[in-house]
C-alpha cells in the first residue's frame, strides 16, 4: 500500500509540474526576458521546491527532487533572462520545452561525428556487463557490511552511487529520445579514465549539472570577478563558487531524501573540490606541463574516492539511502515475483538475507 501511495503522489507531483510548465511556456510568448518574467515565473520555482517534499521513496523521490528542485529551477532562472536550454529562436515547441525543463537532458547542437568518440557495440556491451555485474554485489555487501572494512565498504557505495546515478541519466536519455526523436548529448564520458580534477568534473562527470552551473554561476562570477582582478584570476573565485553553489545544492537534496537537518559535509566536499581545482589550474599556468596520464589518472581516481569517502558518502549514509534502497529493492522484487506467480509468492532467501539480525 505504501508503494501505491508512493506511485499516486508521484503523479500528483508530476502532473502539477507539467501544468506549472505549460504555464511557463506561455508567459514566455507573452513577457519579454528580463525582471518581469523572472517576477511571473518566481511562483513556480518556489512550486517546485515545495512539490518533491510529499516524496519519499529513492527510486521516484530521489529523481524527482534532483530534476525539480535544481535543473529545472536553473534553467528556469535562465529562461527568465532568455539565456539557457529554455530559450531558443524560434521559441521551442511545448513538447520540447516541458521535457527539457523536467529531464536532464541537453539537445546537441550541429552534432558532428568527432563530438563524441565512438564506442564499438561489443566495448559498449561489455562496459554494461561488468557494471551490472558490480552493482549485484549490493545485496551481499549490504548483507556482511558489518564483518567488512569500512573503508573498503565506503568505496564500494562510491562505485554504486556512481552506477546507479549513470543508470538513471541514462535511462531518462533513453526514453527521451525515443519519444523526442532527437540526439541527446551523454550525461557521463567515463569519469573514471579523468586525468585531472578540470577534466572529471568539467567534461566527464554528470555534464547536465556543468552545462547548467556554468551559465548560472560560473560566468556571473567571472564577469563581476574580472572588473577586479583580471580575467585570468576571475576564473579561480568562480570555480571555487560554483562548487560551493552545488555543495549547497546537494545539501537540499539530501535533506529532502533524509529530512535530516544538514551537517553541511557535503557543502564541504565541493568546497574542497573546487579549492583544489582552482589550485590545479593554477599550478597548470604555472609549469605550462601535464603529468602523464599513467601518473595523474590514478592519483586524480584516489583523490576523488578518498575525500568522496570522508566527507560525502557519511552524509549520504545518513539519510539511509543504503536502507531505503534495500526495502525498495525487495518490495520491487516481491511484486514482480507476485505478479507473474501468485499474490502468495515471496522472495524468502532475499527476504531473509535482508532482513537478517546482523543488519544494522
Amino acid at each position: 500500500m505504501e508503494r501505491e501511495n508512493e506511485m499516486i503522489k508521484v503523479m500528483m507531483v508530476w502532473s502539477v509540474a507539467v501544468a506549472s510548465l505549460h504555464y511557463c511556456h506561455f508567459i514566455g510568448d507573452i513577457i519579454p526576458k528580463g525582471r518581469t518574467r523572472l517576477c511571473a515565473i518566481l511562483p513556480v520555482i518556489i512550486l517546485f521546491l515545495l512539490l518533491p517534499l510529499s516524496l519519499s521513496s529513492i527510486t521516484l523521490g530521489g529523481p524527482t527532487t534532483f530534476f525539480l528542485i535544481w535543473l529545472s529551477n536553473f534553467k528556469l532562472l535562465l529562461f527568465s533572462l532568455g539565456q539557457g536550454p529554455l530559450s531558443s529562436h524560434p521559441p521551442l515547441p511545448k513538447p520540447l520545452f516541458i521535457s527539457v525543463a523536467t529531464l536532464p537532458i541537453k539537445i546537441t547542437q550541429n552534432p558532428s561525428p568527432h563530438q563524441f568518440t565512438k564506442i564499438s557495440p561489443h566495448k559498449s556491451s561489455l562496459n554494461l556487463a561488468i557494471k551490472t555485474l558490480i552493482l549485484s554485489t549490493f545485496v551481499p555487501i549490504y548483507a556482511n557490511k558489518d564483518s567488512i572494512d569500512l573503508k573498503f565498504v565506503m568505496f564500494l557505495y562510491c562505485v554504486y552511487l556512481y552506477i546507479c546515478l549513470e543508470t538513471v541519466l541514462i535511462i531518462t536519455a533513453v526514453l527521451a529520445r525515443a519519444l523526442l526523436g532527437l540526439e541527446l548529448e551523454p550525461q557521463f564520458d567515463e569519469p573514471y579514465l579523468a586525468t585531472s580534477l578540470q577534466d572529471f568534473w568539467g567534461r566527464r562527470w554528470n555534464l547536465m549539472v556543468s552545462s547548467i552551473l556554468r551559465p548560472t554561476v560560473y560566468k556571473p562570477v567571472m564577469s563581476n570577478c574580472s572588473r577586479w582582478i583580471g580575467k585570468e584570476w576571475a576564473q579561480l573565485p568562480a570555480i571555487v563558487v560554483t562548487f560551493l553553489v552545488s555543495g549547497l545544492m546537494h545539501e537540499m537534496v539530501f535533506y529532502y531524501i533524509g529530512r535530516h537537518r544538514p551537517t553541511w559535509e557535503i557543502t564541504c566536499f565541493f568546497f574542497l573540490q573546487g579549492v583544489c581545482l582552482a589550485v590545479e589550474v593554477l599550478l597548470k599556468k604555472a609549469a605550462k606541463r601535464r603529468l602523464p596520464a599513467v601518473v595523474s589518472r590514478p592519483l586524480t581516481l584516489a583523490f576523488v574516492a578518498a575525500t568522496t569517502s570522508w566527507l560525502f558518502m557519511p552524509s549520504l549514509l545518513r539519510c539511509q539511502i543504503d536502507d531505503k534502497a534495500r526495502r525498495e529493492f525487495l518490495a520491487t522484487e516481491n511484486s514482480v515475483v507476485k505478479g507473474h506467480l501468485g499474490e502468495d509468492v515471496e522472495l524468502d532467501w532475499l527476504h531473509n538475507v535482508l532482513q537478517s539480525p546482523n543488519i544494522s
